[in-house]
């Protein structure tokens, strides 16, 4: 059986991410992405928030979009590990987030109090001219079954 590398992530932007750029032109961003959970502690009757750090590279299309300190983003990727030799010539290794798809899901305003939701409003979309009525996804109780397979 095969195995699964999934990984679906939304959090904050920790810090502006970094832009690299390869001999060879391809592009890399990387940042990393704060993803917190709450949960409440019987014996002293207070929430606790836990705060994980995630180090996320995406490449070619995804080092081209505008991300920045505090956005709220939905990332989807893979975890990898890889070694590397840092300048004393100790051997080191690090644990990312390969990232698929990254999307905005809000921005930090200027202040850096707020943020801006980046979907359309839904007043301001475009009504649908001649709605059809939602059809169900399963079939009815007591309809027949004639044709199924088995």
């Amino acid at each position: 059986m095969a195995g699964l590398n999934k990984v679906i992530l939304i959090g904050h932007i920790g810090k502006d991410p970094e832009t690299y750029i390869f001999e060879n032109g391809n592009k890399k961003i990387s940042f990393s992405l704060a993803t917190t959970e709450s949960y409440r502690d019987k014996d002293k009757n207070e929430w606790i928030e836990q705060t994980e750090w995630h180090n996320i590279a995406g490449y070619r299309y995804l080092a081209e979009k505008n991300f920045a300190k505090g956005d709220l983003v939905y990332v989807e990727g893979k975890i990898k590990t890889r070694k590397y030799t840092d300048k004393d010539q100790n051997e080191r290794y690090i644990t990312e987030i390969i990232a698929d798809k990254i999307n905005i899901l809000a921005r930090r305003n200027a202040e850096g109090s707020s943020y801006s939701n980046t979907s359309q409003p839904a007043a301001s979309r475009p009504a649908q001219q001649n709605p059809q009525p939602e059809q169900p996804d399963v079939q009815e109780a007591g309809a027949p079954d004639d044709d199924l397979p088995f």
